[in-house]
């Protein structure tokens, strides 16, 4: 079975216990989405593995265009030590005009909701640091974004990540149809106290926006 681009944007991997995660689990849930159940494992076009469910009554062929609402942070977004307000506006406005970007070179943009229209909403749920090579998280699942509060002995570098739920609901029904959560990960971070910066999580907000526009249409 193929995949539309709605199912595509946000990936999510895991690893085995003991080395650094690349999904989010059930605890990092925001409840953005609302119900997680139905999430299936399944794999990226660039390899990633990843979290995502379709209705069984979704058909790409039966939608005509998107009304793209604009990337929010859920729950709403403070600076701390590590990340200012300057930084948070910057991550949410590039990753907002990417995915933009890619959604309307699979399907038009539209204003109005209407037959044959899907909803696409996306919410970034945290923004991270984790020590590498341990399977401990710093994301607190209430909290938009988070600094390093996980102080582990001789980690001298971390990962950075950006933590991303995404909906495609039907225009006029408000029936959920596409559901995916993904876990990207940045560059990686000198130590436990250096500022998180759009720089950093660009690499991972890029690949989501590649993987929108090379997966394949249902």
């Amino acid at each position: 079975m193929r995949f539309p681009l709605y199912a595509s944007v946000l990936t999510l991997a895991i690893l085995a216990a003991g080395c650094t995660s690349h999904v989010t689990n059930q605890q990092q849930y925001s409840g953005f989405l609302g119900d997680y159940s139905e999430l299936k494992a399944t794999e990226s076009p660039s390899g990633k593995p990843t979290l995502r469910w379709i209705s069984p009554d979704y058909h790409d062929a039966d939608y005509k265009g998107v009304v793209y609402t604009p990337v929010v942070y859920y729950p709403a977004a403070h600076p701390t030590a590590r990340i200012d307000q300057q930084t948070l506006d910057a991550i949410r406005s590039y990753t907002d005009t990417q995915l933009k970007h890619a959604i309307s070179q699979r399907k038009p943009l539209v204003t109005q909701k209407g037959p044959h229209t899907l909803v696409v909403k996306t919410a970034i749920t945290a923004v991270s640091a984790e020590n590498e090579g341990v399977q401990f998280y710093e994301v607190v699942p209430i909290a938009a974004v988070v600094a390093s509060t996980m102080a582990a002995t001789g980690h001298r570098t971390q990962n950075s990540a950006l933590f991303l739920e995404m909906e495609a609901v039907d225009a006029q029904t408000g029936k959920p149809l596409i559901k995916v959560v993904r876990k990207a990960f940045g560059k990686n971070l000198p130590n436990n106290s250096a500022p998180i910066t759009l720089n950093d999580l660009r690499p991972g907000i890029d690949e989501m926006v590649r993987d929108a526009l090379t997966f394949p249409a249902q």
